[in-house]
């Protein structure tokens, strides 16, 4: 069953390309990506599968959280936004 989890990061090398997680995120099904560290999945992954793909992009010093978005959100976001969130947020 597909699923859409929220990944929030906060990576703590200026210096370095983070190109190879972003490049990750986006082999998803689908994604959302509208706030700067911020980015709403939907795969058919466990939370677990989704870290252990993302988890080779990223430092050890760096954090990351994985998290299954729920039917109840609210927020001020484009309409854009709430438009890819009412089609993969299961109801």
């Amino acid at each position: 069953m597909n699923k859409v989890y929220c990944v929030s990061y906060d990576l703590r090398k200026m210096n370095k390309d983070y190109e190879g997680l972003i490049n990750k995120l986006k082999e998803s099904l689908s994604w959302w990506h509208y706030l700067e560290s911020t980015w709403l999945i939907y795969t058919n992954e466990s939370a677990s599968q989704l870290w252990n793909r993302l988890s080779e992009s990223i430092d050890k010093d760096d954090y990351i959280l994985i998290i299954q978005v729920a039917n109840d959100y609210y927020g001020y976001l484009p309409e854009k936004a709430w438009e890819w969130i009412r089609q993969y947020v299961s109801k």
